[in-house]
């Protein structure tokens, strides 16, 4: 028997980036996308991801991906992932009103609708993964964990919620000397959710750590990689909660002289290493790579745990600078692991895999989809 997968079915935009109006179907394998750069092979990719996360996969703000003089947009996508959920997210320009819809419901809180259609998206820009600021790291973190564990979720939400809240109350003590006795009051809560948060991440690289080594060797990486949680307190002391309040307490007069809190989750790491050497400083592009798409991998292993079925692939010309024996070896990686409907986007036919030719073709040009 088949292994359940995640699939979207039907897709709708209007004034998505350089969609004026898109009525697409995918195929139950997927869709082989081709077209030259700057037609909105990528913008394709991101809608299909936004119904996932509800935002944009590169970041960008809602307001960003209205179409040029549009007054908003909309993206409505019919899914399995393995039920069946019509989903839809309205973004109006004025105002910065965005609305989701699941199944003709309006949802209150956007993080019910959060991850109904589980993606993982693979692309060139990856390897900021490994060589960009801790930053990206964490928002590998958060998005993953966030779409896999509710729970994980909700600690986040409210975790951000508290820094702000303390960061806020630095500024306003920094301007009235009188008032830093307000900072004090969203420690506690900072360091209640930024113990959970510390605790799933670092029990996620613990249980796929050995599994990143393997995916490295597996991609032809010859150094041991090794993969790293690093903690701004002390992530084994006997009570993390303890441990992360005193550390934040200790830092206050210091954050009162930077404007900001210094020690929480939102300045911890994922270390990536390479025999004795850090992935990030001494890696050549090609380990960087590697360690990348290992990544990615794992991403779609948790995904699938969590959900019991594989994701969707957004495959954005991930192998262009990959040689081809590489890049047979990334493929027969994701076959393993379970690679369920793939939407891959190429700038020329010949760009697309051997292992993925049985995929149904388009072409796109400026915005429009052709047989």
């Amino acid at each position: 028997m088949a292994e359940p997968t995640a699939r979207i079915a039907d897709l709708s935009l209007q004034n998505f980036r350089n969609f004026e109006r898109l009525e697409l179907s995918f195929p139950d394998a997927g869709l082989a996308i081709v077209g030259d750069n700057g037609h909105g092979k990528t913008n394709l990719l991101e809608s299909v991801y936004y119904l996932s996360l509800l935002r944009s996969v590169r970041g960008a703000r809602d307001v960003d991906l209205v179409r040029f003089g549009a007054d908003g947009f909309f993206v409505e996508g019919r899914i399995c992932a393995p039920d069946s959920h019509q989903l839809s997210v309205g973004f109006e320009r004025a105002g910065r009103k965005k609305r989701v819809r699941k199944d003709d419901l309006v949802q209150e809180r956007l993080s019910d609708a959060i991850g109904t259609l589980p993606t993982v998206m693979f692309s060139p820009n990856d390897v900021e993964l490994v060589a960009g600021a801790p930053s990206e790291r964490r928002r590998f973190l958060d998005i993953m964990l966030s779409l896999s564990s509710r729970g994980y979720l909700v600690s986040l939400q409210k975790y951000r919620a508290a820094l702000d809240q303390r960061n806020a109350s630095i500024r306003e003590a920094i301007r009235h000397p009188d008032r830093t006795s307000a900072i004090e009051v969203w420690e506690g809560p900072l360091a209640e959710h930024g113990a959970r948060l510390i605790r799933i991440r670092r029990s996620w690289v613990s249980q796929v750590a050995e599994r990143f080594a393997e995916r490295c060797a597996a991609i032809g990486e010859r150094a041991t990689a090794e993969l790293r949680y690093h903690c701004t307190a002390n992530a084994n002391a006997e009570s993390l909660d303890g441990e992360l309040a005193s550390a934040i307490a200790l830092k206050r007069s210091s954050d009162l002289r930077l404007g900001l809190t210094q020690i929480g989750p939102h300045r911890d790491d994922l270390v990536l290493w390479l025999g004795q050497h850090e992935t990030r400083v001494f890696g050549s592009a090609g380990q960087q790579r590697t360690a990348a798409i290992a990544l990615r991998t794992l991403e779609a292993e948790t995904l699938k745990e969590a959900r019991g079925a594989s994701p969707v692939f957004l495959l954005d010309d991930p192998f262009a600078e990959l040689d081809a024996k590489r890049s047979g070896r990334v493929l027969r990686l994701l076959r393993e692991i379970g690679l369920g409907q793939t939407i891959l986007a190429v700038p020329r036919t010949t760009d697309i895999p051997d292992e993925l030719t049985e995929l149904a073709r388009r072409r796109i040009v400026d915005g429009a989809i052709e047989s």
